[in-house]
């Protein structure tokens, strides 16, 4: 009895990575056994995930602004380095996808056009829509989640606030602080948030909805997995010339888990947060990269939008050369810069993407319509790779500076 109680002491007491699988296969269970009583319990995943997205607008500004106030001169942060690496990762999964698209060519059995959308009319729109992000209504920015102007406005606060008193930055930062607790203590839902977020899904689409779309499905999850398993790590041994899978395996397991099923890189932040502070990086540095990760460091998106605007070529017959392909893999970089961090964020820029090949905006709508329909899947995926690889490269930025806390030795020293 003893030892059964040490182990249940030992689970509700360790790893929250180990409380979500736990959770997952709950969920699953109830969902399987009883599809009644697990959409009864859809209030549990809704709740959690509604609370992630309302404080992390406000922990993104209180950290972003405490940080720039707090900042002393002549102290450096990483985020060029970090800028570089979400840019090159972005189109490296692009070429990905447009590669993988090529290799194993899907048609589609196109379903009803989506309603009720208004994508994106082009490249120019996207980048004009980000700009006006900017210069929103602060008090709008953090109640709408729109991180571009939540930075923009942080930013502005913290510089000004660069030369206030002491006291006034203390008191800032004990904001901050008290925030990042309200995060951790929301965090420690996380198992019961993904209970019920898995027992609605399964018990909703169940498996028979995605069986039609499995080929396509392959491509997508694939390219991501070969982004996250080779390319990723690719990238971090080269930046840090040592073996980079402890650090890719321990975001992918505290991150990219969380993501999968909350499904929106903006909710994953404050586990990001968290995640950047056990792994003892530069505040200065990830109180910024996370947030605006959050907006443009969104590989899986990219991989989404190529793939599946190649899947609408394929299935119209249309010629692609390999300048238009290598066009493509630049639009859907672009492109899912501009995604927001919401579930199925990147779905639609896809008509943007199809408009390069003459493909008219309604079958573009039959495109992203497929979309929705294995989003419990891709969107899933996507959103795993995204959150999880903001983590990883702005660690991989910070350990090549050496700019990390005495508390992570271990991270900062795995040999080759």
């Amino acid at each position: 009895m003893q030892q059964k109680s040490s182990i249940f002491s030992r689970i509700m007491n360790g790893s929250i990575v180990l409380q979500i699988l736990l959770g997952m296969l709950a969920g699953m269970a109830l969902a399987m056994t009883a599809p009644e009583a697990a959409k009864s319990v859809t209030f549990l995943g809704s709740l959690f995930v509604k609370a992630l997205k309302a404080i992390a607008p406000l922990l993104v500004f209180v950290l972003v602004a405490s940080a720039i106030a707090s900042k002393k001169q002549g102290v450096q942060t990483n985020m060029r380095p970090v800028l570089t690496l979400y840019l090159v990762g972005t189109f490296l999964a692009a070429l990905t996808g447009v590669m993988a698209s090529f290799l194993f060519p899907t048609q589609l059995t196109l379903a009803a056009a989506a309603t009720g959308t208004t994508p994106p009319g082009g490249i120019a729109q996207v980048i004009n829509n980000l700009v006006f992000q900017i210069v929103d209504n602060p008090i709008n920015a953090i109640a709408s989640a729109n991180y571009i102007g939540i930075l923009a406005w942080a930013v502005a606060l913290g510089m000004t606030l660069n030369h206030a008193s002491d006291s006034t930055k203390q008191m800032l930062n004990e904001v901050a602080d008290a925030v990042s607790r309200i995060v951790q203590i929301i965090i420690r839902f996380a198992p019961v948030g993904v209970f019920g977020l898995v027992s609605d899904t399964i018990a909703t689409t169940g498996f028979g909805a995605l069986l039609g779309y499995s080929q396509l499905l392959l491509v997508l999850v694939g390219s991501m997995l070969f982004i996250a398993l080779v390319v990723n790590p690719v990238i971090v041994a080269l930046t840090l010339r040592r073996n980079p899978f402890p650090l890719v395996f321990t975001c992918l397991r505290e991150s990219g888990v969380t993501a999968f099923f909350t499904r929106s890189s903006a909710a994953n932040i404050p586990v990001n947060m968290n995640l950047c502070k056990k792994l003892g990086l530069n505040e200065d540095t990830y109180s910024v990269s996370i947030p605006l990760g959050a907006t443009i460091n969104m590989a899986g998106a990219a991989i989404t939008i190529s793939v599946l605007s190649l899947a609408a070529v394929h299935t119209l017959g249309i010629h692609v050369d390999l300048p238009t392909a290598l066009l493509l893999s630049v639009v859907s970089t672009v492109a899912a810069c501009g995604a927001s961090g919401v579930a199925g964020g990147s779905l639609l820029l896809i008509p943007m993407a199809c408009s390069l090949f003459g493909i008219s905006n309604d079958v573009a709508m039959q495109v992203v319509a497929v979309g929705f329909i294995i989003g419990v899947v891709q969107d899933s995926a996507e959103t795993a790779l995204n959150s999880s690889t903001d983590v990883l490269f702005t660690a991989a930025a910070c350990l090549a500076a050496g700019d990390v806390a005495d508390t992570a030795p271990q991270l900062a020293s795995n040999e080759a």
